[in-house]
């Protein structure tokens, strides 16, 4: 993975380019992605694959940005979506719908009919009336729909409760046990076409255990559908894995990939994989100002660094309890002191970190790391904010791919009533 935040000099850069540059020039809070950190994390999935049946999808759903779209589209990925908005997204930033595999548990029937009109890749379907209804679509407008199943495996990911999918209890998928009855189903249906089986158990694994288990208890069903001459096409293998964002280690694409394709044997199926947090995770940081220290007198109080981002441009914190490491743009010499470092807007949970050690002073650039993945995606307009403005850079080229909104424009949809 291409480090992209590096510090030199006594001062962060983004590939070549200083991160005070780029709050002076387009304020803050905003995120700053690397181009050549998207290219890195891709290719090393990529070169993996090398001379493999293999579509290698990007999960809109971790940052849809029309350019971090068109840089995966340059690369030649396929693209995970999970609503008729982010097929729209892949079609503006050039991606081919081809090449999209439609998932989510609630596609509505205007979004069906978009998705057959552009000819996606596959439905991935999540319950037996989802069947039905992509039956009737396709029937209507003469279509026939290329769909397979999301297979809930029964596999604990051991990962946050909140991103866990493939549990019983989870809402993603079908049942195992009902999986087969599915399938025979589906083949006697005219308006589809049972084309693969898809799997995604959850995020940010560390281990390939469980999503190899995953794989395993798949290809027996895939298995058992061919000696009923039910024959498909690919297995997708979904996405989930995960990133450092302090000191996990990574699973190693080598070996993951490597041990899929000797489970996989001699089977003529195409693989497919949904990634998301994985290629675009480290290609991003969070900038932001220090606008306000407050120290407590007392020896067991807190002490809080007031940033100008909150909440409700990065959510993970409060919503996931996760962590995400937030450094100094221009490192100062000394210990510092411990703050929660925290937000402008009205929550107690309004918090980007709690318990960190920095040396700070008003006025000073701090970078949140490894937020290059569902940190945009998730962001909202609480307390009548402006979104962060997103830049991509590029070598020592730095290019604004989404300015920042104006409050006049927050509520430009709405109006009074006379």
């Amino acid at each position: 993975m291409t480090q992209a935040f590096t510090v030199e000099g006594g001062q962060m850069y983004a590939e070549d380019v200083p991160l005070t540059q780029i709050a002076r020039q387009f304020g803050t809070p905003t995120y700053v992605y690397s181009k050549a950190a998207l290219h890195g994390a891709y290719r090393s999935f990529a070169d993996a694959c090398a001379g493999r049946d293999v579509l290698i999808c990007y999960a809109l759903k971790a940052n849809s940005n029309l350019a971090v779209i068109d840089q995966f589209a340059q690369l030649g990925a396929g693209f995970d979506i999970v609503s008729g908005g982010e097929l729209a997204r892949v079609i503006a930033a050039g991606g081919d719908p081809k090449k999209v595999l439609f998932s989510g548990v609630g596609k509505k029937v205007d979004e069906i009919r978009y998705a057959l009109a552009q000819e996606v890749l596959c439905f991935n379907l999540e319950s037996a009336q989802e069947l039905d209804r992509v039956n009737e679509v396709a029937l209507s407008m003469g279509k026939r729909a290329r769909v397979s199943f999301r297979v809930n495996p029964e596999v604990d990911a051991q990962t946050h409760p909140y991103i866990s999918t493939g549990l019983k209890e989870n809402k993603f998928g079908v049942e195992f046990g009902s999986a087969l009855a599915l399938y025979r189903k589906a083949a006697t249906l005219p308006g589809v076409e049972v084309t693969g089986m898809d799997c995604h158990i959850g995020s940010q694994l560390v281990d390939a255990a469980p999503l190899l288990e995953a794989m395993d208890k798949l290809l027996q069903l895939v298995d058992q559908l061919a000696a009923e001459g039910i024959h498909l096409h690919h297995l997708d293998l979904g996405g989930g894995v995960g990133i450092r964002y302090t000191d996990e280690t990574p699973i190693d694409p080598a070996f993951y990939l490597g041990e899929v394709f000797k489970r996989l044997g001699a089977r003529k199926l195409t693989i497919m994989f949904e990634f998301g947090r994985a290629l675009v995770g480290n290609a991003g940081v969070l900038l932001a100002e220090v606008q306000y220290l407050k120290h407590t007198a007392q020896a067991d109080g807190r002490n809080f660094c007031v940033i100008d981002a909150a909440m409700n441009d990065l959510i993970r914190p409060a919503l996931y309890q996760s962590y995400h490491r937030i450094e100094p743009v221009m490192p100062r010499a000394g210990a510092g002191q411990v703050y929660d470092v925290v937000g402008p807007v009205c929550e107690s949970g309004d918090f980007l970190g709690k318990a960190r050690r920095l040396n700070v002073a008003q006025g000073d650039l701090l970078a949140v790391m490894s937020a290059g993945a569902y940190g945009m995606v998730q962001s909202s307009n609480y307390n009548t904010r402006t979104r962060a403005a997103e830049v991509l850079v590029d070598g020592l080229n730095v290019h604004q791919v989404r300015r920042r909104e104006t409050v006049e424009e927050l509520f430009a949809l709405e109006s009074i009533v006379p």
